[in-house]
């Protein structure tokens, strides 16, 4: 097979990393840039600095097609299609920040021999404006649906691809959708502006379906039903399907609660009141401070206890800690005057640097060491094979554990002696 089309990376962010290494995958030539030198140098070393399975294999794999730098240049003279992948975060007005995108679309100036791929996810409208501005640069809306934790896979074996371009016949369009022909995905062509909106509203979408469980779930408590027998009997109509609901102590990361919180604003931008994602973003910040309550019905004041928390990262499989449902139990307990000691598989240096006055611990049996209560935050493997009934029971203070992903055997715990708090159970 021969090579294919030479290719531009803007951002070395994980969609960037992970958009880079499949493309050279799929043997293209790929110039991947960033600005922070340090990155740069330390990926041309064959450091790769997120945690994502596959990855560093993949990266290691195709390194010869793979090109990092901090100059612009280079990916403007080897390449015509440029896939931005900057991040786009949240303001303190609810808007996301664009600031990274401004600058990428000031670096290429006017050229009408290059496209701007967009990637990152943007508000509706962020393609218009930038033709608005900047008529002659070819623009396509190319949105990434990764998650993490499986973004390699995502990426190589999509459930669909979406491409928005201005004119219904767009050559860059054209070019953006033969990428992924090798893929056997279904290809969505459509305008910029519904290709915008299709990021938002599936993360809105899931979002909200993860909320409505988590709802099920507060009720089942007071009615004595068990929502995982509800979500299973939910799930095999094929109308609802049995993704997305789990329920739990609520979502985090870098997509949804940002995604969800953009959606919103730009509908209240427009003068329309999105009702439903107000009641999905309440429900999704309650169902973190439940945990709390469960812990103080058995202990009472949470003052001078020690709680462990097992799981720092939002997900397993990622060492992202950001809009972690960790980082709010953190901050509560530690304002109920609780001593709070935690550990994750692969989030730790992570941890530290956002965790203040919390105990970083090197393994889940040194959390659990004279701990009143635990709290099961992410669903890793390796919680799932703790000695429950023998070495962790005997470390705890007391053997309380609230499981916040419904992961672990409640009938095992249960019979070696445990106090057992699952979620909607």
């Amino acid at each position: 097979m021969p090579d294919r089309e030479p290719l531009g990376v803007i951002g070395a962010g994980w969609v960037g990393l992970v958009t880079a290494a499949c493309f050279a995958e799929l043997r293209h030539e790929v110039y991947c840039r960033d600005i922070v030198a340090t990155k740069v140098e330390a990926l041309k070393r064959g450091e790769v600095p997120i945690y994502e399975p596959g990855l560093a294999e993949m990266l290691e794999r195709n390194q010869e097609r793979l090109h990092f730098t901090t100059d612009m240049g280079d990916a403007l003279s080897a390449a015509q299609l440029l896939f931005c992948c900057v991040d786009t975060p949240p303001t303190y007005s609810g808007d996301a920040d664009l600031s990274r995108v401004e600058a990428v679309v000031e670096e290429l100036g006017g050229s009408n021999d290059h496209a701007l791929v967009m990637k990152s996810t943007v508000p509706v409208g962020t393609g218009r404006s930038i033709r608005r501005r900047q008529a002659d640069l070819g623009y396509v809306s190319n949105p990434e649906f990764l998650k993490e934790g499986t973004a390699v896979s995502d990426f190589m074996h999509p459930d669909r691809v979406v491409v928005g371009t201005a004119e219904a016949s767009s050559e860059f369009g054209d070019r953006v959708a033969a990428l992924y022909q090798p893929l056997d995905a279904p290809i969505v062509r459509t305008d910029v502006a519904s290709a915008e909106m299709i990021k938002l509203a599936s993360n809105a979408f899931l979002a909200t379906k993860i909320s409505f469980i988590n709802e099920i779930a507060n009720v089942s408590e007071e009615l004595g039903a068990d929502v995982t027998e509800v979500a299973r009997g939910m799930g095999l109509d094929e109308r609802i399907g049995s993704q997305f609901l789990r329920a739990g102590i609520g979502y985090g990361g870098s997509c949804f609660p940002k995604d969800v919180s953009a959606l919103k604003q730009l509908a209240g931008n427009s003068g329309y009141h999105f009702q439903l994602l107000t009641a999905v973003i309440e429900v999704n910040e309650l169902q973190k401070r439940r945990t709390i309550g469960k812990l103080q019905k058995h202990l009472g004041s949470l003052v001078g206890k020690e709680i462990a928390l097992l799981g720092v990262a939002f997900k397993p499989d990622t060492d992202d800690v950001r809009e972690a449902t960790s980082l709010v139990l953190a901050a509560r307990l530690v304002s109920e005057g609780a001593h709070v000691r935690v550990y994750d598989p692969v989030a730790t240096d992570r941890a530290r640097e956002l965790l203040k006055g919390v105990r970083i611990c090197e393994s889940a049996l040194e959390a659990l060491d004279g701990a009143h209560g635990a709290v099961l935050v992410t669903e890793w493997p390796e919680f799932r094979e703790l000695d429950w009934k023998g070495e962790a029971k005997a470390r705890m203070a007391r053997p309380l554990l609230v499981d916040g992903r419904n992961f672990l055997d409640a009938d095992l715990l249960r019979s070696a002696g445990f106090t057992y708090e699952g979620v909607g159970r």
